[in-house]
């Protein structure tokens, strides 16, 4: 998985996974979800980002499964 955030165009794309995108649908307003030709979700695009997300240059990654005893050092 790949977050990319351009300043310039005031994007946030999120890969999921690499893969030709086939279509693309504008689900909502602004957010723009692309397919492979399996039909699964292999990015998404938020326009505007600054109004839509809190901290787009910013990201915080957490496994949900990992033992809280664990330094974040050690969970990786």
């Amino acid at each position: 998985m790949k977050v990319i955030y351009d300043s310039h165009t005031d994007i946030l794309t999120i890969i999921l996974k690499e893969a030709s995108v086939t279509e693309s649908d504008e689900e909502k307003e602004g957010i723009i979800l692309d397919y492979d030709a399996s039909g699964d979700v292999v990015s998404m695009e938020i326009l505007d980002a600054k109004k839509r997300v809190s901290e787009p240059t910013q990201i915080s990654y957490e496994f949900a499964d990992q033992d809280k005893d664990q330094s974040p050092e050690a969970r990786l």
